[in-house]
C-alpha cells in the first residue's frame, strides 16, 4: 500500500512523473504506429480486454466489496463515458499529429476544474477563471479556427478531454466510498464491457502483430497510471505537474523522427499556454489546502 502520509520526496515524485510521461508517450506512439488499419472502437476494446490481465492482483479487493445498486449504476455510467472518450482518442490518433493529441489532452484538468465548480460545488475564484480562459486561448492557438481547417480529429480530442474529465470527477466522488484499487479495477471492467458492442459493430479479424502491439499499449498504460500514483504519493501536484510538459516535447520529437510530422510552433505554443494554466491551477489548489489546514481548529 502506498503511504501518502509520509514526508514529501520531491525528487522521487519528479522521477515517477518522468516515468509516467515516458509510458504515456509510448502508448500514443504505439497507437499511432498501428494507424487506422483496425477500427478505433475495436482497437480500444482489445487494448482494455488485453489489459484485464493486469487486474489479477486486484481480484481479492474486488471480491471483498459489497456493491450497492447505486454504486454499480455509477460505475457503469462512468465506464460508458470513459469508453466513448477512449474511442474518440483512438480515432484522433489516426487523424492528427502526436503533438496535437498530447497538447489538447492537457485540456482535461481545465474541464475538471469547471466540472468541480458546476457539479461538486467547489469555488471558482477569479484567478482560476483567468487560468481557465488562458487555457482555452491555448486551445485556440492550436486549432487556429478560420486560419486552417479543423479536422474531425481535433473535434474528437475536444470530446475526449471532456469525457475524461467527467470520468475523473466521477472517480473523485467514488473514491470516498470504496478503495482506490476498486475504482481502477471497475473502470477497466466496465470500459471493456461498454466497448464490446462498438467493437462488434466494426469487427475485423486482428492480426497477431496487432494483438502483440495492443498488449504493449495496455502494459504501458497500466504502468503509466501506476507510476503516476507513486508520483502523487511522493510529492505535491505542484511539483509533479510541470514534469508532464515533457510529454509534449517527446511527442513532438517522436512525431518528427518516427512519423515524419512537421513541428508546428503553434501547437507547441498552445500546449505551453494550456500547461501553464494547469500548473497555476494546481499551485492555487495547493495554497488553498495549506491555508485550510492552518485555519482548521485544533482538537
Amino acid at each position: 500500500m502506498i503511504n501518502t502520509s509520509a514526508e514529501p520526496r520531491p525528487l522521487l515524485g519528479v522521477f515517477w512523473m518522468f516515468v509516467t510521461g515516458l509510458c504515456f508517450v509510448a502508448v500514443t506512439a504505439l497507437v499511432k504506429y498501428l494507424g487506422d488499419d483496425m477500427p478505433a472502437a475495436q482497437s480500444a476494446f482489445l487494448r482494455y480486454l488485453l489489459g484485464l490481465v493486469f487486474l489479477l492482483p486486484m481480484l481479492s479487493s474486488l471480491r471483498a466489496v459489497r456493491f450497492t445498486r447505486e454504486n454499480l449504476t455509477f460505475f457503469g455510467l462512468r465506464g460508458f463515458l470513459h469508453a466513448l472518450g477512449v474511442v474518440l482518442w483512438f480515432y484522433a490518433m489516426t487523424q492528427i499529429s502526436l503533438a496535437e493529441v498530447t497538447a489538447m489532452n492537457y485540456l482535461s484538468p481545465i474541464y475538471i476544474t469547471l466540472g468541480a465548480a458546476l457539479f461538486l460545488g467547489e469555488k471558482l475564484a477569479l484567478r482560476r477563471i483567468i487560468a481557465v480562459i488562458m487555457a482555452f486561448m491555448g486551445a485556440l492557438i492550436i486549432l487556429r479556427p478560420g486560419l486552417r481547417e479543423i479536422s474531425p480529429g481535433h473535434i474528437a480530442m475536444i470530446g475526449t478531454a471532456i469525457l475524461f474529465a467527467a470520468s475523473y470527477l466521477m472517480a473523485k466522488r467514488m473514491s470516498g466510498q470504496v478503495n482506490a484499487s476498486v475504482v481502477v479495477g471497475m473502470l477497466s471492467i466496465t470500459v471493456t464491457i461498454c466497448l464490446a458492442p462498438f467493437a462488434a459493430a466494426v469487427w475485423t479479424p486482428p492480426t497477431a502483430t496487432q494483438i502483440f502491439w495492443l498488449f504493449w499499449v495496455a502494459a504501458f498504460a497500466t504502468a503509466g497510471h501506476f507510476a503516476m500514483t507513486l508520483a502523487f504519493a511522493a510529492a505535491p501536484v505542484t511539483i509533479t505537474q510541470p514534469v508532464t510538459f515533457l510529454q509534449l516535447v517527446w511527442a513532438v520529437a517522436l512525431g518528427a523522427l518516427l512519423f515524419g510530422e512537421a513541428v508546428d510552433a503553434f501547437v507547441v505554443l498552445g500546449g505551453l499556454v494550456i500547461m501553464a494554466s494547469v500548473v497555476f491551477i494546481s499551485w492555487r489548489e495547493a495554497v488553498l489546502r495549506k491555508q485550510a489546514r492552518r485555519e482548521a481548529p485544533t482538537p
